[in-house]
């Protein structure tokens, strides 16, 4: 985590992934370690298609999160559309960052519409079980057991509850197939749904509606193009917008960035490392540039 408006060096974090076996559908799942002491840190974080755990392992004071003029120290749930948001923290810093999507955080959390748009923390969301897998975690002696217990209470929380409905999940792994491009219409007529039951259903269960859902994951593949070096122009065809302008006031909108700041953004630069063979999503976390509030909107 880099300081405000200062270059990133990965070089000096360790970034873990887990093991196939350790894999659950709809979840994945990364650990940082920072090697060296850094100060203060001021990051903007910015809403993608996926609900995000962040368990905070951190020695000392850990990551507090900041938004609407509250904040959560420490390990947080962050929603799809969390607002204006940005994480401080300073000296070295450990947490597992789990991704969600959608479907699998409304059958593992349940209340899924009232995590889009919410900051919580952990234990607010799971009771005393937060404590008992932070505990846990923390006296894990590897990356590997640490995903390998996180993937056993993840999936034991899965089994407890009751998934949402088939179409909904169709549906939502439509939007990602086809990036966001999927017109709501044709989305309703494939699971043989009327478009107002559609967008019922899938708001009271996944907490966004298909609308906004397919403009989440169309900005979350405009973003990867964008750091990829795509200049905006073709980045907005690709992506399904009418034009440039339009592409400039998403990015706005979800950011509150420009395409060129988000193009930058060093989180992006290590989403192949990260997040291999993953569908894009969960919540990037970049520096405030200098001279902007540290703060994101989603939109």
């Amino acid at each position: 985590m880099p300081p405000t408006g200062t270059p990133f060096d990965w070089a000096s974090v360790d970034v873990a992934v887990p093991r196939p076996s350790a894999r659950l559908p709809g979840i994945s799942m990364a650990g940082f370690s920072q090697r060296v002491a850094a100060p203060r840190v001021d990051i903007a974080m910015v809403a993608h298609p996926a609900v995000t755990l962040l368990i905070d392992l951190s020695e000392g004071e850990g990551v507090v999160y900041h938004t609407d003029g509250r904040h959560e120290r420490g390990s947080v749930v962050i929603g799809l559309l969390p607002g204006d948001l940005r994480a401080t923290s300073r000296g070295v810093g450990r947490f597992l960052q789990i991704r969600l999507e959608p479907v699998a955080a409304a059958a593992m959390l349940g209340a899924s519409a009232e995590l889009s748009g919410t900051l919580a923390g952990l234990e607010a969301v799971w009771g005393r079980d937060a404590g008992r897998a932070e505990d846990r975690l923390r006296a894990a002696a590897s990356w590997d057991e640490r995903f390998a217990i996180a993937a056993e209470i993840l999936g034991r929380r899965l089994a407890a509850r009751r998934p949402i409905d088939p179409e909904v999940a169709r549906t939502w792994r439509r939007t990602l197939v086809s990036r966001g491009r999927a017109r709501v219409d044709g989305l309703a007529a494939d699971v043989g749904w009327s478009r107002k039951r559609l967008w019922s259903r899938f708001r009271s269960q996944l907490g966004i509606t298909p609308k906004r859902a397919a403009r989440l994951v169309r900005f979350d593949h405009a973003a990867h193009l964008l750091a990829a070096g795509h200049p905006a122009s073709s980045v907005a065809t690709e992506s399904g917008y009418v034009d440039q302008s339009h592409l400039h006031r998403e990015v706005k909108t979800f950011t509150g960035l420009t395409p060129t700041v988000v193009a930058v953004a060093p989180w992006l630069a290590i989403d192949d490392v990260a997040w291999p063979d993953s569908t894009p999503g969960g919540l990037r976390m970049w520096p405030a540039p200098s001279g902007a509030s540290g703060t994101a909107r989603s939109g």
